[in-house]
């Protein structure tokens, strides 16, 4: 049941006296990986984003000292993924209803004595409904510290492994997810389908706007891409997938120390 999560870390095996019990519970982090089951072109399964979140965590906690408390809840596997909506496969819930979820698990954890909460998010999609939870929380509970994190945004091997315009525009099914998809789970990678296709109908390098970034537009997949791959998969490697997994891991390993020490601001 903990799947990549090392079984001492899993909280839903420790039962209620060990809770109760716990010891230093106000610096006890508790993380929440969510993920999303989602379409990511023809060749990766819809599970990529819950997989990288799960993985990431769990090969971190394998780093971290013994001493240092971290828990790792059930992955929250579905997420806001109605950008995907017309392709085959995608299950997306409402931004309301991830807001509603992610919101009772943080009161649950609060109501337990804990007082760090690690949302770990490897789904571009909803960064933003995540930190609304967390200031949310933390406005309802001041002594409750809520950290609204994205997987990637930790230092790791990207900028070596991957091309700039990978780097840019390569954000979804591309180098990136399919090599550590290729590490972590290559039965279910079908490399013989596997495309190369950037965004189609961008602004013009003179325009202001962006796919992302500080001036961006909402956009639908399927209007950017037929494959529903925007990056180039044909070129992912499970050496690749390696060094990006490792790399990740061992920056989210110093995170969750840094997150331990940190006092917060009250």
């Amino acid at each position: 049941m903990h799947s990549l999560i090392p079984p001492h870390r899993f909280f839903p095996y420790l039962t209620w006296t060990d809770i109760a019990e716990m010891p230093e519970k106000d610096r006890t982090i508790i993380v929440q990986p969510v993920g999303a089951i989602e379409q990511h072109g023809p060749h990766l399964p819809l599970i990529v984003d819950s997989a990288i979140a799960t993985s990431v965590l769990g090969k971190a906690l394998e780093l971290i000292p013994e001493n240092l408390p971290v828990y790792a809840l059930p992955t929250q596997y579905y997420g806001k993924s109605n950008e995907h909506i017309n392709f085959p496969g995608t299950i997306t819930l409402s931004a309301q209803t991830l807001l509603a979820v992610l919101t009772e698990v943080g009161e649950s954890i609060y109501r337990a004595g804990f007082r760090k909460l690690v949302f770990l998010n490897a789904h571009g999609g909803q960064p933003e409904i995540i930190s609304i939870v967390a200031r949310d929380l933390h406005v309802k509970y001041p002594d409750f510290m809520v950290f609204p994190l994205f997987v990637w945004r930790v230092p790791n091997a990207g900028k070596e492994l991957l091309s700039s315009k990978e780097m840019e525009l390569g954000i979804h099914a591309g180098d990136g997810e399919t090599s550590v998809m290729l590490s972590l789970l290559p039965e279910q990678v079908h490399m013989e389908r596997a495309a190369c296709e950037f965004p189609r109908g961008l602004p013009t390098d003179e325009s202001m706007l962006s796919l992302e970034g500080k001036c961006p537009f909402a956009w639908l997949t399927d209007e950017l891409t037929e494959s529903g791959v925007l990056g180039d998969a044909t070129v992912a490697t499970k050496e690749k997938g390696d060094r990006l997994l490792d790399s990740l891991a061992r920056s989210w390993a110093k995170l969750l120390q840094d997150i331990y020490n940190f006092p917060g601001t009250n």
